[in-house]
């Protein structure tokens, strides 16, 4: 199947006081064509980070060291930033975590549509305006003619979510990028928003990577998912790989600090011991290592590779002896 978008070795960092430190340490994936994927870990493990390297968001202080980055065959971190603009909504876009702070809250929505449509197109005012309806039409907003002229302030969270997703796809992008688009949302506004953009990625053959913070919305939505932490990526499979039989203890961690409706509220909630390391203070070895209950010596000297793992990638010396033992339980 071809690639959409493929990311090799990708590593950033930020200034500190004991010199740059890494954020994301040498990640690589791709995002097949049609394909869904989610990205999930702890808040700070780089997934946002990850995110606006891929749309050429990235600034001072924050740098990309080295990797590549390719959108179908161009590799866009080599490009100008003039010939990349051509390629942004275009080729891929982004759905932003805060509909409020993605939108200018004093022009109306349908201005906002409406400029990114003559953005990316040569279409006049009254072409991109019918073209807008068309778009608010597509993603569930109830009269669009008359909606078009809202502000921001007139509209609820969820219907805001609608419009950015509207303007995310206004170029007819492949590749699409929703960066927590759920997580300002109540639950039942989440399980709409998320099948609004299944439905459109079906109707219109999306690669999407959806970042989250949450397993559930990530399998809900996802035909695999990566696992973050610390700026590297732990743990690659499909979701039912993820959620039966787990092979890094991070992975596994996570899914056992899940709180849903068949948790024991006569217990504790479980929780992962310990916190994230500071990225300027790593651990030696597995960075990991300093809160997984599977730790032994070598943990501590070597960084474990992400290699393939009873069809998936996992990055721990110990993932196929820990398979089995999944599967024995």
């Amino acid at each position: 199947m071809k690639n959409a978008l493929v990311v090799n070795n990708l590593s950033l960092s930020v200034p500190s006081a004991k010199g740059r430190v890494t954020v994301v340490d040498d990640v690589s994936f791709d995002i097949p064509a049609g394909k869904k994927i989610g990205l999930v870990g702890e808040s700070g493990s780089g997934k946002s980070l990850t995110a606006y390297s891929l749309m050429r968001l990235i600034k001072d202080p924050v740098q990309i060291d080295k990797g590549e980055i390719f959108l179908g065959e161009k590799e866009i971190l080599g490009m100008s930033m003039k010939d990349f603009r051509h390629m942004r909504g275009n080729d891929i876009s982004m759905i932003y975590q805060d509909p409020m702070s993605a939108l200018n809250p004093i022009m109306r929505i349908g201005a906002q549509i409406i400029e990114s449509i003559r953005l990316h197109s040569d279409l006049d005012h009254g072409q991109a305006r019918r073209l807008a309806i068309e778009h608010l039409a597509s993603v569930g907003i109830p009269e669009p003619d008359r909606r078009i002229d809202s502000y921001p302030f007139e509209m609820s969270g969820g219907m805001l979510q609608r419009v950015v997703i509207a303007i995310a796809l206004s170029g007819e992008p492949k590749v699409l990028i929703a960066d927590e688009a759920t997580t300002a949302l109540d639950v039942t506004t989440q399980d709409r928003v998320l099948t609004l953009i299944d439905k459109l990625a079906a109707e219109r053959g999306l690669s999407v990577l959806l970042i989250t913070h949450d397993l559930g919305v990530a399998a809900q939505f996802s035909d695999d998912i990566m696992v973050m932490y610390a700026g590297k990526l732990v743990e690659k499979g499909s979701v039912n790989q993820i959620f039966s039989h787990p092979v890094h203890p991070y992975t596994k961690a996570l899914l056992d600090s899940r709180c849903d409706y068949t948790i024991d509220v006569t217990k504790p909630i479980n929780s992962i011991a310990g916190q994230p390391p500071r990225l300027d203070n790593r651990p030696d070895g597995c960075v990991f290592s300093p809160r997984c209950e599977h730790v032994q010596p070598r943990c501590r000297e070597g960084v474990p590779p992400l290699i393939s793992v009873q069809d998936r990638l996992a990055a721990c010396f110990r993932a196929e002896e820990l398979f089995h033992v999944e599967m024995v339980k």
